[in-house]
């Protein structure tokens, strides 16, 4: 079959091919059976299938030319390789355990809490806390240290 789409890039799931002979269209595809068969259309169905061709041709090549390659650099694929994605149940257990300590914290005295919150949430140093507060090292290091007896013992409950 001659026709002047011959030529067009196809995709590999497309079934049909259409073609323009001598003023007539037409249309070719494969059965299930790998016979090629071929049949007479009406113009109006040769241009609308054209115009399909065409428009799915466009989406394929902006695929390849954007979309596809937009991700793929070394430092994309490092990250895929280094991070992996989480499962549903990893995250539901964390946040399980998040919920768990916080409840675990509220149950502190308040200065427990205030102190173990600037050091472990906060990132604050001993010498900082004990500069807001005007208080001594050994307390505030008392202090959270006796914050993490009592949250270790509230969650082994």
């Amino acid at each position: 079959m001659i026709g002047k789409h011959l030529k067009r890039r196809k995709d590999k799931y497309n079934p049909y091919r259409i073609c323009e002979r001598v003023g007539r269209y037409y249309l070719s595809f494969k059965d299930g059976q790998g016979v090629r068969h071929e049949m007479e259309i009406q113009k109006d169905l040769f241009n609308m299938l054209n115009r399909f061709e065409l428009d799915y041709l466009s989406i394929l090549n902006e695929w390849d030319r954007h979309i596809e390659h937009f991700e793929q650099t070394e430092q994309s694929f490092n990250r895929r390789a280094c991070c992996k994605t989480e499962l549903v149940e990893d995250t539901v257990l964390r946040n399980i355990e998040y919920e768990q300590l916080h409840k675990a914290i509220s149950m502190l005295t308040e200065t427990q809490q205030r102190r173990s919150k600037l050091y472990y949430f906060q990132g604050l140093t001993y010498k900082r806390i004990v500069d807001m507060e005007d208080c001594s090292t050994s307390a505030v290091v008392s202090s959270i240290s006796a914050a993490i007896v009592n949250i270790r013992k509230i969650l082994s409950k």
